[in-house]
């Protein structure tokens, strides 16, 4: 008989109730729209792309801002709780050993004894170690803890979803500024061009050999560009304070590497298979590791309609003076098992069942969107990224013949063949010509962070501090059944 509870409890423990996990079938692209070729995808999810740009202002407030980022700093404390609550949940399945100690002075009347007053008074003391131990028969324990590790692979994947957000702001808003800075540039010179421009028809008006309406063209055209400037020193403070406040520090000058245009585009990203997107978005694996909790807690959810099978024991010492407690020890024990289910709770337990199967399939149409949402950000970044090669290349063009025009124009007033509304007007149309191109160029590394955004690229590379990556569950392997059907 001893025998064979030995074998059974063992066994009977080794069971859970409940659905056991099947990731959800995904419609899933063969290849991606805009795609060159298959990648290396852990070597994209392991480098720091950032270092390609080949700047070290860029590389300098990277670093800074994951030493210094509060936002990640709490997605690291979040990590933290989450990794507490496996230990909480898992520690239901040991053993709960405790102590306690009891003092009680008591009278009582005793009628009917010779000799005695009636009330005696009398001392107890006790002390016991009690222990209490649940058998987790039907996995209960085992799903809870389940549900906890997978909440705390989330909270890691959160974690490194905030790291590869931090990371992209910076390096788009970096670019960004210098795309400001570029803009800066181009107005200030035109403002100079522009008042030159004045300048000389005011002279030519003065002395009789101009018009007014010369005059007045000039004067728009320069106070157009002059509005722009404290515009544009206004945009740079602001991007310099949005920078400041990625970094984890107060708002500040920014300081600046290579200029906008000396920024070259990234090389041709590893962009990989479809099916590799799924492992290294930390979105997606969020979304998953949601679908393990939600079906974890199914079952946690089924194991609560069957009883309970528990082990208690307590071992100790009573006495009616304090110091003979411990000498008595062994006076006072018991063993019991116990056995508690539910009869009638008022529907709880199947409402409790019902709303964790509605997660469940909540967490399942979650995790199909943002797959879905995850293969249409990589498509529209990978187009993005090839289309802004033609435009650049057509805008640069832009610039040059609009260049070649002012000089020819310029020579023609000078050889007396022209007047200088030629000049104007070329210096106005290559004006915005330049602007276009610079923010052309800020798309174009703007589209290189976007794409390896999207692709999940840089996310393992953490601070040396907050360790390894966790691995994912065994229970990813297993296939999810539900009671009595398939779902």
């Amino acid at each position: 008989m001893r025998l064979s509870v030995v074998v059974v409890l063992p066994l009977l423990a080794a069971c859970a109730v409940g659905p056991s996990y099947r990731r959800p079938a995904v419609p899933t692209p063969e290849t991606t729209r805009g795609e060159r070729g298959p990648g290396d995808a852990a070597s994209l999810a392991d480098s720091p792309w950032w270092a390609i740009f080949r700047d070290p202002a860029l590389q300098a407030l990277v670093e800074e801002a994951l030493r210094g980022s509060h936002d990640l700093r709490a997605a690291a404390a979040r990590v933290e709780q989450a990794r507490n609550q496996i230990a909480i949940a898992r520690a239901d399945m040991f053993p709960q050993v405790s102590y306690q100690g009891q003092a009680v002075r008591e009278r009582t009347f005793v009628p009917g004894v010779p000799g005695s007053p009636g009330n005696v008074t009398f001392d107890s003391f006790l002390g016991t170690f009690n222990l209490a131990w649940e058998i987790d028969v039907w996995g209960r324990i085992r799903r809870a803890t389940e549900s906890a590790r997978a909440d705390y692979l989330a909270a890691e994947a959160a974690r490194r979803g905030v790291l590869l957000t931090l990371v992209s702001d910076v390096a788009q808003a970096y670019f960004e500024l210098l795309e400001l800075d570029r803009e800066l540039e181009i107005t200030q010179s035109t403002r100079i061009t522009f008042q030159d421009t004045l300048d000389l028809f005011r002279r030519r008006y003065v002395g009789g050999i101009g018009t007014l309406l010369e005059v007045s063209r000039a004067e728009a055209a320069l106070t157009q560009a002059r509005a722009g400037i404290p515009d544009l020193e206004r945009q740079i403070v602001a991007k310099e304070n949005q920078l400041s406040t990625l970094l984890g520090r107060p708002p500040g000058y920014i300081a600046r590497g290579a200029a906008l245009e000396g920024e070259s585009p990234a090389p041709e990203v590893p962009v990989g298979l479809p099916s590799q997107l799924l492992e290294r978005r930390p979105d997606i694996q969020q979304a998953e590791q949601a679908l393990v909790a939600a079906n974890a807690d199914v079952g946690v959810a089924v194991a609560n309609f069957f009883p309970r099978l528990g082990l208690s024991s307590l071992y100790g010492g009573q006495s009616s003076e304090l110091e003979n407690v411990v000498k008595s020890a062994g006076n006072v024990w018991a063993v019991a098992g116990s056995l508690a289910g539910p009869l009638f709770q008022g529907g709880r337990l199947l409402a409790s069942y019902r709303a964790s199967s509605a997660a469940w399939d909540e967490a399942v149409e979650g995790y199909q969107q943002a797959t879905l949402r995850a293969f249409a950000e990589v498509s529209s970044a990978l187009v993005s990224q090839q289309k802004l090669k033609g435009v650049h290349a057509d805008r640069d063009e832009t610039v040059k013949a609009l260049q070649t025009s002012v000089a020819l124009s310029l020579q023609r007033y000078n050889d007396g063949i022209a007047n200088y509304f030629e000049v104007l007007e070329a210096e106005q149309q290559l004006f915005p010509a330049e602007l276009d191109l610079a923010r052309t160029q800020r798309d174009q590394l703007v589209a290189v962070v976007t794409l390896y955004r999207t692709l999940g690229g840089g996310w393992r590379l953490a601070v040396p501090d907050w360790g390894a990556t966790p691995e994912r569950p065994a229970a990813r392997e297993n296939g999810r059944t539900a009671p009595g059907n398939e779902r």
